[in-house]
């Protein structure tokens, strides 16, 4: 665990769907539909009232985030983060925006606490240590401004993507 500014920045290895935070980001498609991955593990354990919230809104682009309830998961809100395709084009500034627009989204809600994975690493194939700088440098620039956020964890599923994701940060606040 890091400080930057007046919130902390921690890095854990788990399930995000038991992550006891505000709000937890879902790794999601462009039509928010809750299939495989991070929005599958979401829709099994949260329960259909996400699924239905997400359809209300409809589809969204790359760099988007939507906020919906956490039906019965620990956490009371969903932010439905879409990431690019690896190979689709301007992918990098994509997956900022996506980092980006679920901090301002949590902030706009009054959320104290947050937890992402590593949005695109799965099914979309972004390469984990990209996906680590530029989520990371998104995250620090954004805490070292103006927020409310009392606590941003990353939330990393196996412990490659721990290790990745432990290394990037150590670089980063290194430089």
């Amino acid at each position: 665990m890091v400080k930057i500014g007046k919130t902390s920045l921690e890095l854990v290895q788990g399930d995000i769907t038991d992550m006891d935070c505000n709000a937890i980001v879902n790794a999601a498609n462009r039509d928010l539909i809750l299939g495989s991955g991070v929005a599958g593990a979401i829709r099994r354990k949260g329960g259909p009232t996400i699924q239905e919230e997400c359809n209300k809104i409809g589809s969204i682009e790359a760099g988007e985030a939507v906020i919906t309830t956490g039906g019965k998961l620990k956490a009371r809100y969903v932010i439905h983060a879409v990431g690019p395709k690896f190979g689709e084009g301007d992918e990098d500034r994509k997956l900022a925006s996506a980092t980006l627009n679920s901090l301002k989204v949590a902030d706009r809600h009054g959320l104290r606490s947050i937890a992402f994975p590593a949005i695109s690493t799965g099914i979309f194939g972004f390469p984990v240590d990209r996906c680590a700088s530029i989520m990371l440098s998104t995250t620090i620039s954004y805490l070292r401004d103006k927020t409310a956020m009392e606590k941003v964890v990353f939330c990393l599923y196996d412990s490659a993507t721990f290790k990745v994701f432990r290394r990037k940060l150590r670089d980063l606040l290194q430089s």
